[in-house]
């Protein structure tokens, strides 16, 4: 199994902590957003799709991203997202689905979140993503493994 990991991390890391230890368990070439083209998507038999999330949305550049592949077959994916509320975001699994791809599953991770008046005391979830989620990062590429 040949698998990548695309991500947009930019306020605070928190999505790219999370990337690096998915990526590690996976034995997945990890990209930055920016390094990522959709023609390298044929190269993979599993790709990971993940992001912070800005007003209930990943970012912009990732949607930007996703909407621009090309229809997929026999393609796994997933997804894992940091958020502030650590609440579900379906938009990437739709999405993905919507172009072809089986998305096996996704993953939610709380983040440290300075968003507008949080700024103020310093940002909510303060410390995450900590050891814990983490090692929760890590439990769910292994059990992706087991999917394939």
């Amino acid at each position: 199994m040949k698998a990548a990991i695309i991500y947009k991390s930019i306020h605070h890391g928190n999505t790219k902590k999370v990337a690096e230890v998915m990526a590690a368990s996976l034995e997945a070439d990890l990209m930055d957003l920016k390094d990522a083209n959709p023609d390298m998507i044929k190269e993979y038999d599993l790709i990971g799709f993940g992001s912070g999330i800005y007003y209930y949305r990943p970012h912009k550049k990732l949607r930007k991203f996703v909407e621009g592949l090309d229809n997929v077959e026999n393609k796994k994916a997933f997804t894992f997202i940091t958020s502030g509320n650590g609440k579900p975001n379906k938009w990437l699994n739709e999405k993905l689905s919507k172009k072809g791809f089986e998305v096996l599953d996704d993953f939610v991770c709380k983040g440290l979140d300075t968003y507008g008046p949080l700024k103020l005391v310093g940002g909510h979830n303060k410390g995450q993503p900590n050891k814990e989620d983490l090692k929760n990062a890590k439990n769910f590429a292994n059990n992706l493994k087991e999917k394939m």
